[in-house]
């Protein structure tokens, strides 16, 4: 739970610069592999709590994946231009991480875990150590315990509705306080 709230507070102060912008989050994998699918989990998962402020993109019915990834992006760039984006993909790590959600202030790098050379996604990246790196990585995520995958998913999910929230509130009292002065 300390972790959670870490990583809460954590994304919430890279937000805070960028309040008045609109914000997306881009959930990036496949379903066509366990591990790969963390990114679609979430914004499937987002797509069912309704959120207020913040719009995504990446679901299990609707991938952002290696194949599509530059047409999607380039769609989000004209549809939201100037937006903050937060890239969110599944991420390979040493043993003793394998869980662990990270909340960076860097782009999401997708591919890096299996040697992909893509275009970095967004200002600021969470990413869910899903596998071990090292060898083997393609066969090692489709060998990932999807129970994890959806565990670590509901947390994220959980992370951005509370900084959905989070924003929600604080554009209301932006708004209030832009009208009153």
């Amino acid at each position: 739970m300390e972790n959670t709230k870490s990583l809460y507070l954590t994304l919430r102060d890279l937000l805070k610069p960028h309040l008045g912008k609109e914000i997306i989050v881009v959930c990036v994998g496949t379903d066509r592999s366990t591990g790969d699918s963390l990114g679609p989990f979430v914004g499937s998962h987002l797509e069912k709590r309704k959120l207020k402020t913040i719009q995504v993109y990446g679901t299990i019915d609707q991938p952002v994946h290696a194949v599509n990834l530059e047409e999607r992006m380039a769609a989000i760039f004209q549809s939201h231009p100037g937006a903050f984006i937060i890239g969110i993909d599944s991420a390979l790590g040493r043993r003793d991480c394998v869980g662990e959600i990270r909340v960076r202030n860097k782009p999401l790098k997708p591919g890096e875990g299996v040697k992909k050379e893509l275009m970095e996604v967004g200002e600021c990246s969470i990413t869910g150590i899903v596998n071990v790196v090292g060898f083997m990585e393609y066969f090692v995520l489709g060998n990932t315990r999807l129970s994890e995958v959806i565990k670590m998913s509901n947390e994220i999910a959980n992370l951005i509705k509370g900084v959905d929230n989070y924003v929600s509130r604080k554009v209301k009292t932006l708004g209030v306080a832009a009208r009153i002065s």
